[in-house]
């Protein structure tokens, strides 16, 4: 098949998810066209990759500048020069809306089929806003194929958009590649003692991940003393300044901005806390996991999918920084069960969100679409 992808470059879950997915498709010998303002971070164009940038301009009429427009022409450019077969696009709007807009001016003969993947912003945020909350809506019932990265999203999409569009869930992957330093060489970077938990936070900052919850927490540890927390900031962390110094935590938090390689930090760290108030899956989540790492989570949204409460991780509830130092305290209080837990994550996510299998489930999905269309059905 030949399949073009849309979505944003940045390093936010939905990115790093649909590239992964283009680099799968094309090594199982699918033609992938990512299209974009930028290319995509993780993104190396070779064997079936191609790459198409959105050019943006500015224009003196328009108070702020237009992407929708742009991006809608540089579909159909791709679109009619490639003859698509697919059309998978990441977040409704603006990236469904640029597709139906390019479908229109394909017209019927020559567009391709367009599935569109919900990642959670078009519903739990947008989707509050009766700015946007018609435009979406539009967007994802005249999508051909629809997709949700957890039951949880597919069930507050239904409830909050009231559409009839069929949504299949496939959920996010990942697998932890090959890591060529060693736990001790980076644990000795970040200075963290043999005897000291390290724990992990990744997340793009943003209010709805809880951060202050999670320094909270580690200011009310009883295991302080020998424990420190490094965040991975995909956002500016200067606003949580003031608040590491006024819980007195200084000397037990670690941060490093815009981290392309993670690997290394999840293989250095004893366990992962996420204190979310709504998520959608928790790609970061799954990453820990995939590690061996258990974690500490809120329960909220497809969290629960992700992981298995008591056996991977422990649940606790949102906006409570207590309950969330008790679960990390019990962990590292008993190492045995912490222990246990990690072995127990490591194989619990290869075997629900192995990438190729997941890559399977997208590939059967477009085929079904494509049959569907072929039999106007």
């Amino acid at each position: 098949m030949k399949i073009g992808i849309v979505c944003y470059p940045t390093i936010g879950g939905s990115g790093i998810v649909a590239t992964q997915l283009g680099i799968l498709l094309a090594e199982a010998g699918h033609e992938v066209h990512f299209i974009s303002y930028e290319r995509p971070v993780r993104l190396k164009c070779g064997e079936n990759l191609f790459f198409h940038a959105v050019e943006v301009n500015e224009y003196s009429l328009f108070k702020y500048p237009d992407y929708t427009l742009p991006l809608s022409v540089r579909i159909m450019e791709v679109c009619e020069e490639h003859q698509l077969d697919i059309l998978h696009v990441h977040y409704a709007v603006p990236h469904a809306t640029a597709a139906l807009l390019a479908k229109q001016m394909l017209g019927p003969q020559k567009c391709p089929i367009i599935v569109t993947t919900l990642h959670g912003t078009d519903t739990n945020l947008m989707g509050k806003d009766p700015n946007y909350r018609p435009i979406i809506k539009y967007s994802i019932e005249n999508s051909n194929g629809v997709t949700t990265v957890s039951e949880s999203l597919k069930a507050q999409t239904l409830e909050t958009f009231g559409i009839k569009h069929p949504i299949t869930v496939i959920p996010n992957f990942y697998a932890p590649p090959l890591i060529e330093v060693t736990r001790d060489a980076v644990r000795q970077k970040l200075n963290i003692a043999e005897d000291e938990h390290l724990l992990l936070h990744m997340s793009n900052l943003r209010p709805g991940k809880r951060v202050i919850d999670i320094l909270e927490a580690v200011a009310r540890l009883k295991n302080q003393s020998r424990t420190k927390l490094l965040i991975l900031a995909g956002g500016d962390f200067k606003k949580y300044e003031a608040d590491v110094s006024r819980l007195q935590i200084n000397d037990r938090v670690i941060v490093i901005d815009d981290v392309h390689d993670i690997e290394p930090y999840l293989l250095a760290c004893d366990l992962g806390v996420y204190a979310s108030e709504a998520e959608s899956f928790g790609l970061s989540i799954l990453e820990t996991l995939a590690h061996g790492k258990p974690v500490v989570a809120t329960r909220v949204g497809g969290v629960p999918e992700v992981i298995q409460e008591g056996t991977t991780g422990i649940l606790v509830p949102e906006r409570s920084p207590q309950a969330l130092a008790e679960a990390l305290d019990y962990l590292i209080d008993h190492p045995e069960i912490l222990a246990t837990m990690g072995r127990v994550a490591a194989k619990d996510a290869n075997a629900r969100f192995l990438p190729a299998a997941i890559r399977d489930q997208y590939v059967v999905f477009y085929r079904q679409l494509l049959e569907s269309a072929e039999f106007g059905s």
